[in-house]
């Protein structure tokens, strides 16, 4: 039996982790929770996950921090995708994902769209 994928999910709103949680394990995927940039990066160094879903507004450690330190540290080992309120332009996205962001998901998503990226980040 293959080994299920593990997700970190990583947001300051308990209610948006609970939901993705939800979403993920319904979808067989394991899923772990951490609620502030500093969880996130204790998470990532006890146990490299799968795949990071990750806020970009929180407060302490922003997204944008979490992920710049994530792609000091690991560089190629850590996938990650922002899920966020934020609006981003084309050309920024497309700039991140030249540093290694594999997807930008804006809230509120649609559950199947959020699992078909998923899946293609893991693929």
């Amino acid at each position: 039996m293959p080994k299920k994928k593990e997700i970190l999910v990583v947001d300051d709103e308990p209610i948006t982790v609970e939901l993705l949680e939800d979403i993920l394990s319904h979808a067989g995927f394991s899923v772990r929770k951490a609620y502030n940039g500093k969880e996130c990066l204790s998470a990532v160094k006890k146990k490299m996950p799968d795949l990071i879903l990750l806020d970009i507004m929180m407060p302490d450690m922003s997204g944008w921090d979490v992920f710049t330190r994530l792609q000091q540290e690991y560089k190629d080992k850590v996938k990650v995708i922002f899920v966020s309120a934020i609006e981003v332009s084309q050309e920024r996205l497309e700039a991140l994902k030249n540093h290694g962001l594999k997807d930008y998901i804006t809230k509120p998503f649609e559950p199947d769209d959020l699992l078909q990226r998923v899946q293609k980040a893991l693929e």
